[in-house]
């Protein structure tokens, strides 16, 4: 990916800027799992996207 194309799913871009800093010797166990699971969390979230996305705590 070109680096002026910035990834839809903003997990990822997290993801590219935590993994610019942190090396792969520093990367604990599970830690593709975890971010697999944001990414798809994410994208789920976007698919379904619709409408006003702010929350707003119950009173």
């Amino acid at each position: 990916m070109p680096e002026d194309e910035a990834p839809l799913n903003p997990v990822t871009a997290a993801r590219l800027q935590v993994e610019a800093v942190i090396p792969l010797e520093k990367r604990g166990p599970g830690w593709d799992r975890h971010w697999r699971e944001l990414e798809a969390y994410a994208q789920a979230a976007m698919a379904g996207a619709t409408g006003d996305w702010t929350v707003n705590p119950r009173p």
